[in-house]
């Protein structure tokens, strides 16, 4: 199998294309050494890119539609970062933290993490300016040999583990709470799945409409956190009678600040997930219109306006209550804040409301990233029935992709039983992400490279070193911090089990992502006597289009290469009798579909 030759230092050869239509198979081909790249164009403005062949062929006109404006693009991201985080993580970040001033140094570094991590999102989408799917793209491109590794790996890693079942969960415990009543554990799972099937009813009807609900959503949760803002600065100004001294947190902002190296850990990966959601808009860049300057603006203000509203919104947190009494609200923080400020009744029914709506947005703008994630891991050919996961039938929406979210979260939502388990199984996906996360980070060096090599055009945005550098080593902490025993020995975890379970579980995953393609693209192709090749496959008139793997029969090999090219399009052909679409319709009767 042997290593994968990142830094070859072949001659670069360049055949001239003969059409001008990228989607035919006399695009401009340039071999690289054991690479070789076409260039890619599509009709959403973006510049020509020039993508591995292996890769996921570009769809010229994007079979959902260009429905993604510039509204779109901040509140895919403002959805899914505010989710009910900033509702109740800054007590238990208080908590870990120890003291009111370094609680808000780490929102700070917080932003400072989240513009990090766009800006590398942003330079790798300017390199694919025309593919949806973000990590998928760009862990595919980074990667490209073994061929199809990182696609096979991703593809299991995102079909096993992409749930959304502890947002459901805690969107339930808000219904409950408006009704003010205690519900079994059933009756939690019962709406929690009910939760979500509302969502992806939503998504699943229509794409356009399902994105006006979540801008529509999004707003609120705006409005929401400038209404607590500005109540935090009327508290400040001391016109609230029966908070007589709003300033007493502030002085000696740092006493009783924590040394302990776990407590500081979970903090700051509390910030983190409190931040996710800054690149969910790259899930959909083949569905704006000029991608780049779009994403540029706006994914940018939305992670400004998100960082400006945490922290006036924790300043208004710390103004109005006490902070032994902050410490300890954990899942309730927002409503000790409103009680304090406004008393029980009413305003705390109104902000469950408010939370649970911001709960059902997250929700819409996490399945609506996911699917395009999962539809793109099925352009690559690597899942089964390929033509399923790609198309937009009968609705104009990715279909197959929120089926599968849709079981998976129903499956995690009613497996595990309420405790231990339930907490094992949602922190289970964190340890694998940050190891995909920390190659993604690292891989923008290898595309750099490789396309200074080839002597292509700077990309429409290129982040800073320094920038690149932080990311990289924030996913180096994220991956080292879990192993840091608690204060309490390594059973005093969030578990009663042994604390680090979840990595160790999540690297075996990994491994066995690994064990999977070595038996999938090297052991059954030997024992079967057999190679796979990857076609191209029109999937319908909306301009679906997609790679297929098939297994071409050793005796056929040879011919099958003469008659397509390295990304799977028919080559043209000399006769006229003998014209066949470039799309590969598979009349190959001797290959077979994987």
């Amino acid at each position: 199998m042997g290593l994968p030759k990142f830094w070859a230092r072949s001659a670069t050869t360049e055949v001239p294309a003969v059409d001008a239509n990228p989607s035919s198979s006399d695009v401009s081909v340039i071999h690289d050494g054991n690479l070789t790249y076409t260039i890619e164009k599509a009709e959403n403005g973006s510049k020509p890119s020039y993508q591995e062949a292996a890769g996921a062929p570009v769809e010229s006109k994007s079979p959902l539609g260009y429905h993604v404006g510039w509204i779109t693009v901040i509140f895919l991201n403002v959805n899914q970062m505010i989710g009910t985080g900033i509702f109740s993580t800054p007590g238990t970040i208080l908590n870990s933290t120890g003291s009111v001033g370094l609680a808000l140094i780490y929102w700070t570094i917080g932003l400072l993490l989240a513009i990090a991590g766009f800006s590398v999102y942003l330079e790798l989408s300017s390199y694919f300016p025309n593919r949806s799917g973000s990590e998928v793209v760009y862990l595919e491109q980074e990667y490209p040999r073994p061929k199809h590794f990182f696609p096979v790996s991703f593809a299991v890693f995102s079909v096993l583990l992409s749930f959304s079942s502890s947002n459901s969960i805690v969107l339930a415990r808000y219904v409950y709470q408006i009704a003010g009543t205690t519900p079994t554990d059933w009756q939690l799972k019962g709406v929690a799945i009910a939760g979500y099937t509302v969502a992806t009813l939503f998504v699943v009807a229509h794409n356009k409409y399902s994105l006006w609900l979540s801008n529509l959503l999004g707003f609120v949760k705006i409005v929401t956190l400038i209404f607590i803002s500005i109540t935090g600065l009327v508290i400040l100004g001391g016109n609230i009678p029966h908070i007589p001294d709003p300033g007493v947190n502030f002085r000696n902002a740092f006493e009783g600040t924590t040394t302990n190296g776990n407590d500081l850990a979970v903090a700051l990966v509390n910030i983190v997930f409190s931040y996710t959601g800054f690149a969910n808009a790259f899930n959909v860049v083949n569905e704006i219109k000029n991608p780049i300057p779009t994403l540029k603006r706006n994914g940018a203000v939305s992670i400004l306006t998100v960082g400006l509203l945490y922290m006036l919104c924790n300043i208004a947190y710390f103004s109005a209550v006490p902070k032994a009494q902050f410490a300890k609200s954990k899942e309730t923080a927002a409503g000790v804040f409103f009680i304090t400020v406004f008393g029980r009744g009413r305003a705390e029914k109104a902000l469950n409301v408010l939370v649970l709506l911001s709960a059902f947005a997250n929700l819409l703008a996490v399945v609506i990233g996911h699917s395009r994630v999962i539809r793109e891991i099925g352009r690559q050919g690597v899942l089964p029935f390929t033509k399923f996961w790609v198309s937009t039938k009968p609705f104009g929406t990715p279909a197959a992709p929120y089926l599968l979210l849709w079981i998976v979260t129903f499956i995690m939502i009613v497996a595990p039983p309420a405790g231990d388990a339930f907490q094992f199984v949602v922190s289970l996906a964190t340890y694998p992400n940050g190891i995909f996360h920390l190659f993604l980070a690292s891989g923008v060096y290898l595309v750099r490279y490789r396309r200074k090599r080839l002597g292509l055009p700077r990309s429409e945005f290129r982040a800073w070193d320094i920038v690149v550098i932080f990311y990289i080593l924030l996913q180096v902490y994220i991956i080292a911090t879990p192993w840091i025993p608690p204060k309490g020995g390594p059973y005093a975890g969030s578990v009663s089990f042994w604390y680090a379970t979840y990595c160790v579980v999540g690297i075996a995953i990994i491994i066995l992502c690994a064990l999977y393609y070595v038996v999938w693209m090297y052991l059954l192709p030997r024992w079967g006597g057999y190679k796979v090749r990857p076609e191209i496959l029109s999937v319908d008139e909306h301009g679906a289009v997609t790679h297929r793997l098939v297994k071409v029969p050793l005796s056929e090999i040879e011919k099958w290469d003469e008659e397509h090219d390295e990304a799977g399009h028919l080559r043209r052909r000399r006769h006229a009798n003998e014209t066949s679409s470039s799309q590969g319709d598979g009349n190959d009767q001797e290959a077979k579909v994987i």
